[in-house]
């Protein structure tokens, strides 16, 4: 959630380690649709019938956040590249703030006490007075850039800043409107230009941006200072949870050491991990675009809502145009539906011989100013197709749909979950290569160019919050749900108008046997669907079927077990009951089609032993052809679909059973297949297309 620049840095320099987060209840962000009960449960026909209804009932999100792309009226600068860095490992954290380090460039601060420097920073300059001011690639993960261990599992704030040189014309046209905009900082984050406050944000892994026009406006400047503090501290509050375990015991630990605990089993990475830019509009300008489609019969309908800010006197004129830029359906207006005969329809990879179509929407704002008529140009991507939920079905224009897939994290070898366009494209040919046509965004947002590469490619997205690891009594709060409400606001703001985003998932795996899950994820998942009525929303679930609180508001069940893997060692001669008994209680209770939405076995490379044994290739695929079986058989009555754990290999924390680097499915050692990738090709005459059940390994 951003946070308009106030007294907050002030107030939060003043807070320890452990993080607490202003409650800002707002009736308006728990409000439901008008008709939010039709669209918990339902026949196909009521979805299709209720749709545009529903969309035009849902909630108005306050404010855009449309991707930065360059047209006519708008520029984009990006800061990639060495930003400076520094960690504060002051005993509370706080030097950065008591010393102001903001007001002044990082390498011009005062220098740390002496126990700060031993803990292994090199200077960046023999003569810096900065202190251990480093080099820091933006973006990435700061923990593996470095040699320095203390670094890696650093908790606590870390300051970058960048000198941004601008171009003339935005600190001198008053016309022009400078926005600076983060992609993911990870997790808390207060912002400054020039030493002037300007935004806070929590949450790691959406963006947020400020306008910064004033700053850059008001005198004779060519550059601007941009500093960031971020603070990595898990909470009960935060998403994901976490807490700060402080060691006590003065003869094993030093004065003040603590360590946060996590409830995941994936390294918490920290930093600037998507790109950071500067971008510009005219002071009257295109805030957000939402769109929802539909089909009736041939002709493909696009439902628009346009939101202007800046003025009030002004016209908007919409195209829609084809792939070879023909026009296709025009209109005029802040709100209204193109239609579209014989529309191309967005369809999932393997369901088409042409699939993931995109038109293009074009809007163009023309506005009435003092100092005259100016203009803007939008161009927003857009799929035309339909989802739709029956009690056994997941359908995608009107057509079953088998998500045949693989779970995923954003992590590679030092660059931890920093951006990084060649590794994003290998993903997705390694995608396209197994055959897989959906994945999950195990368990957070991904970054704005997967899902446009989604959109591209037709590869289906179960959108997940980073609800994973909820599993005390105290994240159940009215804290705790007013965050995971914000974040599913802005996860919405986001990626509302990616085709390639059939669902919604609010959480992995919670505790949600407890009493308080219940309402919690009954108001979470009613908010959603405020917020888009267009989708199905569901949570992954690991909890007993009789159990779980939280089933009965989802559409469709996410189911994650790991039979003869995490119990029953070994025996995998019980996998097929045990699969089909979970499947048919989870049924019989709810009705609803079912995700089997992690199942797997971890592999050691190399390892072979006939008779199979737990962590050989043989004891892999053998596992995998158990749960096949099962699954080959269920999805003619309610499964689904099935995703696989994991796509790829990622950083834990360290541990007795864990090498710090837990792989489920290889497929690729050193980037590139080796032989156990093949092993697992499973082609299956009912489904009509080859699953390559695998995943690879990234180590440099």
């Amino acid at each position: 959630m951003a946070r308009e620049a106030s007294g907050g840095a002030r107030d939060f320099a003043r807070r320890p380690v452990r993080l607490q987060r202003r409650s800002e209840p707002s009736g308006k962000r728990l409000a439901v649709s008008c008709h939010e009960r039709s669209m918990l449960r339902g026949p196909a026909a009521v979805w299709a019938a209720l749709g545009p209804l529903l969309w035009a009932c849902g909630l108005a999100l306050r404010g855009g956040m449309l991707y930065p792309r360059e047209s006519p009226s708008r520029e984009r600068k990006e800061l990639n590249g060495l930003w400076s860095f520094r960690a504060d490992f002051s005993e509370n954290r706080r030097q950065g703030f008591e010393q102001q380090w903001y007001r002044t460039p990082l390498r011009e601060s005062r220098s740390p006490d002496s126990g700060s420097l031993a803990h292994g920073f090199i200077p960046s300059t023999r003569n810096s007075i900065s202190g251990p001011t480093l080099d820091m690639p933006v973006p990435s993960s700061f923990n593996d850039v470095g040699q320095d261990r203390q670094l890696r599992s650093f908790v606590g704030w870390v300051w970058y800043e960048r000198e941004a040189t601008l171009p003339q014309r935005w600190t001198q046209d008053l016309g022009t409107r400078v926005v600076l905009r983060i992609g993911s900082a990870h997790y808390y984050a207060i912002v400054w230009v020039n030493g002037v406050h300007v935004a806070e944000h929590e949450g790691g892994h959406l963006p947020f941006e400020a306008d910064i026009s004033k700053l850059v406006q008001s005198g004779p400047l060519a550059s601007c200072r941009i500093t960031i503090a971020i603070n990595n501290t898990l909470t009960p509050h935060t998403l994901p949870p976490g807490t700060i375990l402080y060691q006590t015991d003065t003869s094993k630990y030093p004065k003040g050491y603590f360590v946060q605990n996590i409830n995941f089993d994936f390294f918490n990475y920290a930093g600037l991990h998507r790109p950071v830019l500067l971008y510009t509009t005219p002071t009257t300008y295109i805030d957000d675009i939402t769109i929802s489609t539909s089909v009736n019969q041939d002709t493909g309908l696009v439902d628009y809502q346009i939101f202007v800010e800046g003025g009030e006197h002004f016209q908007l004129e919409v195209r829609l145009l084809d792939e070879e830029g023909k026009v296709v359906a025009q209109g005029t207006g802040g709100r209204g539906q193109l239609q579209v005969p014989n529309a191309h329809l967005w369809w999932p990879y393997l369901m088409h011989e042409h699939p993931a179509y995109l038109y293009s929407l074009e809007v163009r704002l023309t506005a009435q100013t003092a100092a005259g008529s100016v203009s803007d140009f939008y161009t927003l991507p857009v799929g035309i197709r339909t989802v739709a939920v029956t009690e056994h079905q997941f359908l995608i224009n009107g057509k079953p749909f088998y998500f045949h897939g693989v779970n995923k994290h954003e992590d590679a070898d030092i660059r931890g979950k920093g951006f990084d366009w060649p590794l994003l494209v290998k993903d997705f040919n390694l995608l396209r290569w197994l055959g897989a046509n959906a994945f999950r965004t195990s368990h957070y947002p991904y970054a704005e160019e997967v899902m446009q590469l989604c959109d591209r490619y037709g590869i289906v997205v179960i959108d997940e919050s980073p609800g994973v690891g909820i599993v005390l009594v105290e994240s159940y709060s009215n804290v705790s749900l007013q965050h995971h409400l914000e974040v599913m606001e802005e996860l919405v703001r986001r990626d509302k108008n990616h085709p390639a985003v059939v669902m919604w998932s609010v959480a992995n795996e919670p505790a949600s046997f407890l009493k308080p899950a219940g309402y919690y994820f009954k108001t979470l998942i009613a908010h959603t669907k405020a917020l888009d009525p267009s989708r199905p929303v569901t949570f992954v679930t690991n909890s007993n079927y009789e159990a779980d609180l939280g089933a009965p508001y989802v559409d469709v069940i996410c189911v994650n077990s790991y039979y003869s893997w995490y119990h029953d060692y070994g025996h995998m001669e019980v996998i097929q009951l045990q699969l089909a008994t979970q499947f048919e209680n989870w049924y019989r209770t709810y009705q609803k089609p079912i995700i089997q939405s992690e199942y797997g076995a971890d592999t050691i490379a190399g390892f072979h032993q006939d008779p199979p044994l737990m962590f050989s290739e043989e004891y892999q695929k053998g596992l995998l052809e158990q749960y096949h079986l099962v699954l080959d058989q269920k999805r003619k009555e309610y499964v689904v679909g099935e995703l696989i754990w994991n796509f790829a290999d990622f950083m834990t924390n360290q541990c007795k059973w864990q090498l710090g680097l837990r792989s489920v499915l290889f497929l690729i050692f050193s980037g590139w297949p080796f032989s156990s990738g093949h092993l697992f090709v499973r082609a299956v005459e009912t489904r009509g297309k080859a699953l390559i059940s695998v995943s690879y390994v990234r180590i440099s």
